[in-house]
């Protein structure tokens, strides 16, 4: 049983940048594919990042990044050149299998960390 805590979430402006964090424990980290999703308000949970295989959302390639540290059993999202669409609720969630790119592909999720975009 795999538990994931995301932090760094908050407020920034337009252009800004922000890491959020998704730790782990409970589980053999390194197994797992790692996914950072993102809820608006009103909107269905989208997918933005996935890794390992490192896959993007369109709406976020050149301006995210997703990188995992194993020994810290951490994923990270760093997230650039912020827009006001980016601002939702993101949420960390692991799979024990191969690329996923579908919320119903995710057995463990994150309880989720706002992230609000001023213009």
């Amino acid at each position: 049983q795999v538990q994931l805590v995301e932090s760094g979430g908050g407020l920034v402006q337009a252009g800004g940048s922000l890491r959020l964090s998704c730790a782990a424990s409970g589980g053999t980290f390194n197994i797992y594919t790692v996914a950072w999703f993102r809820q608006a308000p009103g909107k269905e949970r989208e997918l933005v990042a996935v890794i390992t295989p490192t896959y993007y959302a369109d709406s976020v390639k050149g301006r995210f990044t997703i990188s995992r540290d194993n020994a810290k059993n951490t994923v990270y999202l760093q997230m650039n050149s912020l827009e006001p669409e980016d601002t939702a609720v993101y949420y960390c969630a692991a799979r024990s299998g191969l690329l996923g790119t579908r919320v119903p592909q995710y057995n463990y999720w994150g309880q989720g960390t706002q992230v609000t975009v001023s213009s």
